[in-house]
């Protein structure tokens, strides 16, 4: 796995953090520890709205120190407004050509809506069991594989995904993979 260059020429990391709220109180602390060239997908829906602009603001800053590409999971524009790189998710079109798009997809149908939104990369999940989604489907090498093919986009693998499994993903030119425990 290596950097891909977006049509925006900025470079997609080989791993990304998923960010999540049993990170805890060290979010920061694990942004700061990640591998070189890692970025970072800022969740945390569930916090009000000024304590998460306060903990996106930390992250940022150690972003910004590590050169770590930032994305926000949200609107292009809300992005555009709290300084990440680009947005995280299945609605908008970025507003400008430097603002990178990620989009979470499980099937043909997400796929298809992705491309034609023009997100720069995929991240197709899950994979595997997860912690995220505890009792729910996994989609399993076979049915991850033939999703895999669906797209020419760059593609990470989600779920139950850590270096080990990321490796032994590779035979289907995964762009990299993310992760909420493997990284933490």
């Amino acid at each position: 796995m290596s950097l891909r260059q977006t049509p925006k020429a900025k470079s997609l990391p080989d791993i990304w953090l998923m960010t999540d709220p049993r990170l805890g109180a060290d979010l920061v602390g694990v942004v700061a520890r990640l591998p070189k060239g890692a970025g970072v997908i800022f969740r945390h829906y569930e916090l009000p709205r000024v304590e998460r602009c306060a903990l996106f603001d930390a992250v940022r800053r150690v972003c910004r120190r590590q050169r770590r590409l930032l994305l926000l999971a949200g609107s292009p524009r809300e992005a555009q407004a709290w300084g990440a790189d680009g947005f995280h998710g299945r609605v908008g079109r970025r507003l400008g050509p430097h603002q990178i798009h990620s989009a979470p997809v499980h099937n043909v149908p997400e796929i298809r809506a992705a491309e034609a939104l023009g997100a720069d990369c995929l991240l197709l999940s899950p994979i595997f069991a997860t912690r995220s989604h505890p009792g729910g489907a996994a989609l399993g090498r076979l049915r991850f594989g033939l999703l895999r093919r669906q797209t020419q986009l760059p593609v990470y693998a989600l779920g139950g995904v850590n270096k080990i499994r990321a490796h032994s993903l590779a035979g289907f030119k995964i762009t990299g993979w993310a992760g909420i425990d493997a990284l933490s």
